[in-house]
Order: structure tokens, then sequence, then C-alpha cells
């Protein structure tokens, strides 16, 4: 699974910093896949394509923070549940049934990105 933000994000930004993998932006903000990474070179994105991981990225929303699910593992091998959802004082922090993966999988891609 990921965390998806709704529209109900009120752009308070308490769920930024909480990140471990950085897949959280502001609204309208660019993204990469070696922001808080350490992925170089190409990365094989969840749809099977490939790209830069420093090749700047064009935002997933521009009126409120997003999530990049790519980069989601919910806390997986960091934390017991998402700090997203923890600190969000609105709730918009949420499961997104459009992406579904197991724990087993989610830990996979959190050493994926974060490899020594």
């Amino acid at each position: 699974m990921a965390i998806k933000i709704t529209e109900e994000c009120i752009n308070c930004g308490a769920c930024e910093p909480e990140c471990p993998n950085n897949a959280i932006y502001e609204g309208g903000a660019e993204w990469r896949f070696s922001d808080g990474t350490s992925l170089k070179g190409m990365v094989k994105r969840m749809d099977g394509s490939e790209i830069d991981a420093n090749a700047a990225q064009s935002p997933v929303a521009t009126d409120i923070y997003y999530i990049v699910t790519d980069k989601c593992t919910e806390c997986v091998g960091f934390h017991d549940e998402p700090q997203c959802a923890s600190v969000c004082p609105v709730d918009c922090c949420v499961d997104d049934p459009d992406f579904r993966e197991s724990k087993d999988e989610l830990s996979a891609k959190k050493d994926r990105m974060h490899a020594a």
C-alpha cells in the first residue's frame, strides 16, 4: 500500500518532515527519486518504466501536499505506523486503495531506497 493525501489537506506541512523516505512534497514542488534516498542512476518505477534518480519530476498535486507513491513505504522499517497519518491534524493522510503492496514489498522498497 501507499498513503495519499486527500483534498481535505490544510497545507500545514506537519507531514513533510516526518517522512523517512522524503516522499512528501509541497503542492507544486518538483520531486526526485534521489531526494532523501541513496538512489542513483536509473531507477525502476512501480509501473515498470525507468527514470534517472536525479531527474526532476512534475508535481503530483499543485494545491496541496502530496505523496510520491513510488517512494512511500508506509514507514515500514522505520516506524510502527505511517508518521504522516499520525501527525496530520485533519486526518487526510489515508491508505491509497489504488496502490497495494505487502509488508515484504514495502520493506524491499525501503531497502532499495536506503542502501548503504
